[in-house]
């Protein structure tokens, strides 16, 4: 039996959003004018779209958090907001947060259940006369 180099993890598609959340959680601190949300939108949105298509859902709801009108996509009562979300800018933020969140779960869920369809499928004998 092949030895694996147990130093080596395959890159999860749920890498790239949690990545994208630790960096909205830096830029969390900057101004709305900042060109950088901007940037980090547009990378999200990619990341979004090579993952899960272009008009999938999680897609548009990404758009619509990044414009601070998600709550009714994301189903989040008021009382779950923090209160100064009263501005458009941080509600925004803070949407958008929630829904990687959301994304992530999902996603750590499918990649978990990938998994477990995989394991053994590489210990199959080999195909050839037996």
């Amino acid at each position: 039996m092949a030895e694996v180099n147990s130093m080596y993890r395959a890159r999860l598609r749920s890498d790239d959003i949690k990545m994208q959340i630790e960096k909205l959680e830096g830029l969390a601190h900057h101004t709305v004018v900042n060109p950088t949300f901007e940037v980090f939108d547009e990378e999200t949105e990619d990341i979004l779209s090579r993952i899960f298509g272009d008009t999938h859902q999680y897609v548009e709801s990404y758009n619509y958090a990044a414009l601070g009108e998600a709550e009714a996509i994301v189903n989040l009562p008021e009382s779950a907001q923090e209160p100064q979300t009263r501005d458009i800018p941080k509600q925004g933020l803070q949407q958008r947060r929630q829904v990687l969140q959301s994304i992530l779960t999902d996603l750590q869920g499918l990649e978990t259940e990938e998994s477990r369809a995989l394991e053994g499928e590489d210990r199959e004998d080999p195909p050839g006369p037996s």
